[in-house]
């Protein structure tokens, strides 16, 4: 792949549009003696939120097309959000391939910090619509962390952005910026009817029909990311706690029941007890 010229008189090479040296110099290891698996360990985790950033950046690109009605640009873009995410799932087998004891060689020089601490991931979580302001304590008041997480926590979600959409196509469904929380069962149950009437009649709102595919399917592979994430701590430190005090494993059990979008799992069965109803006659 070839690149341009800068503005200088200098040729742009590979090395310097990517900025090789720089990025190749950021894995600075604690352990002394080095150990062999920490350089696994740091370039694993800062791929991961490279990744989290280009997440960030797709998602509120999303958002924005979803605001000027443009829900298939939205799906494709959501397409690449999916494929994003399998990568991150693929990342924990090569991570895998560290022994319990190779982590223990240089596990003690990491305390306190913790993915628990991910602000990017909580950014990801936010923006997405799993707005949980309790994780704010855990960023100190002033650092830009803290500002970016309660930035997304004010500002619309991409949860927020779909049924906003569905609305302005004569969706009968709460206002969500009123305060309608899916803990809300009338506004869930509202929720349900519009997601059905559009599953049911999927070919005449068919731009519609597949976004909520993609959004379910990204939703999805958060759960199934959670879900390797357990097995892999569980494999490599069994139920001793996180580096930053957290229960480890038994934490990230806990929130394997977290769903970006719970009316689009429950209207799974909605629709399944809807075609029994039918069957029956």
């Amino acid at each position: 792949m070839a690149f341009g010229l800068p503005d200088s008189d200098t040729q742009l090479d590979y090395d310097g549009y990517l900025q090789v040296p720089e990025l190749t110099a950021l894995q600075r290891l604690r352990s002394d003696p080095p150990q062999h698996d920490e350089t696994l360990f740091i370039i694993i985790h800062q791929t991961y939120e490279l990744w989290f950033k280009q997440i960030l950046h797709e998602i509120d690109a999303v958002i924005a097309l979803l605001e000027n009605d443009e829900p298939l640009e939205a799906y494709r873009l959501m397409r690449r959000c999916i494929e994003i995410q399998r990568v991150l799932v693929a990342q924990i087998s090569v991570l895998e391939t560290m022994t319990p004891l190779d982590f223990l060689a240089f596990r003690d020089h990491l305390f306190p910090a913790s993915g628990f601490q991910s602000s990017q991931f909580r950014e990801i979580e936010f923006l997405s619509g799993l707005k949980m302001r309790g994780y704010l304590k855990n960023y100190v008041p002033g650092t830009p962390a803290r500002a970016r997480l309660e930035a997304r926590l004010e500002a619309p979600s991409l949860r927020d952005a779909f049924y906003a959409l569905l609305r302005r196509r004569g969706f009968a469904l709460p206002d969500e910026a009123a305060g309608n929380g899916e803990a809300d069962d009338t506004a869930q149950q509202a929720r349900i009817d519009a997601l059905r009437q559009i599953y049911v009649a999927s070919k005449d709102h068919y731009d519609l029909f597949l976004l909520a595919e993609g959004l379910i399917e990204y939703d999805e592979m958060f759960v199934l990311w959670r879900m390797r994430h357990v097995q892999m701590v569980e494999r490599v430190i069994g139920g001793r706690p996180g580096t930053g005090g957290s229960e480890g494993a038994a934490y990230l059990r806990t929130t394997l029941e977290r769903r970006l979008f719970p009316a689009l799992w429950a209207l799974r069965t909605h629709l399944s007890l809807r075609g029994a109803a039918t069957d029956r006659g």
